[in-house]
């Protein structure tokens, strides 16, 4: 399995928020980030999801206790130490800044500025 990036869909609602229409900014910084370097992103599966619970694809992968996103889904071989979780047997690594980090060290992916 290669690295797997889980995104949520913009433009979606939250029933605690009537009328509202919602995008995850941490979403919008990963797709800018992805859409500025396509080479080295070539190397990762994107797959963006719906914004409603449960998320599936991500309950499979690493459990309910783990949908919050972004999340990225560390590949087979992937080396050791990067991961911010464990969960069914894979590594994976929550939050934006955790995320662009192995992004960069693993992908070729510049870092950001400080």
């Amino acid at each position: 399995m290669r690295d797997r990036l889980f995104l949520l869909k913009p433009d979606f609602e939250d029933p605690a928020f009537p009328g509202r229409r919602f995008y995850c900014w941490h979403c919008a910084l990963l797709e800018g980030v992805l859409a500025s370097f396509p080479q080295p992103a070539g190397g990762i599966d994107v797959e963006r999801i719906a914004w409603p619970r449960p998320r599936r694809e991500v309950v499979e992968l690493i459990g309910a206790e783990h949908q919050s996103l972004p999340v990225l889904v560390l590949g087979d071989g992937a080396e050791a130490g990067l991961e911010t979780g464990r969960a069914n047997g894979r590594r994976f690594v929550e939050g934006k800044d955790a995320i662009l980090r192995v992004l960069s060290l693993r992908h070729g992916i510049p870092e950001a500025h400080p």
